[in-house]
């Protein structure tokens, strides 16, 4: 019986010493303080949203689409994204200026922002720091080709560079 009686004082002791410490270690974290007047610092890292150079109504349209993975392979994946135009890939103007796409393995297509970057680049993707997982970068542009690629590195791997061809208006 003294025994079992030292055992469970022992295990107090013990479990009491670890909440201690686990206490003192919440007490040393600086929380915000919510009674305070000064703005929270912002997260490093994320700039203010940019517009992009290239207009949503510039990419909204009816267009044939392939992808490639070699960049040699660019000019026939072109011409095989041009033969797609039977069945193209619509994007759709936005209710809020922007676009609609799918993102990456998403069945429904939604609408999307084209944003811009300190860097110069462009990226179309949901609202957000750039860029964003879920963004794509706008690799080329000139009006009839666009040439897009996922920032994150599985899709990337999987999609390659989406290549758009404006398909030519309906006669």
């Amino acid at each position: 019986m003294i025994m079992s009686l030292n055992a469970r004082l022992v295990a107090r002791f013990a479990a009491v010493s670890a909440l201690t410490t686990l206490l003192g270690a919440c007490g040393s974290m600086s929380l915000p303080s919510l009674s305070s007047n000064e703005p929270a610092p912002s997260e490093p890292g994320v700039a203010p949203e940019m517009p992009a150079s290239i207009r949503p109504d510039e990419i909204v349209g009816r267009w044939g689409l392939a992808s490639f993975q070699n960049p040699a392979d660019r000019a026939r994946t072109e011409a095989a994204a041009r033969g797609q135009c039977k069945q193209p890939y619509v994007i759709g103007a936005g209710q809020n200026g922007g676009v609609i796409m799918h993102l990456a393995d998403q069945a429904t297509p939604q609408e999307l922002r084209l944003k811009g970057s300190p860097s110069g680049k462009n990226y179309i993707g949901p609202p957000g720091p750039v860029p964003g997982e879920q963004d794509r970068e706008i690799i080329s542009f000139d009006g009839r080709v666009l040439i897009t690629r996922f920032v994150d590195k599985d899709a990337a791997t999987r999609y390659g560079n989406m290549v758009y061809v404006r398909c030519a208006p309906r006669a």
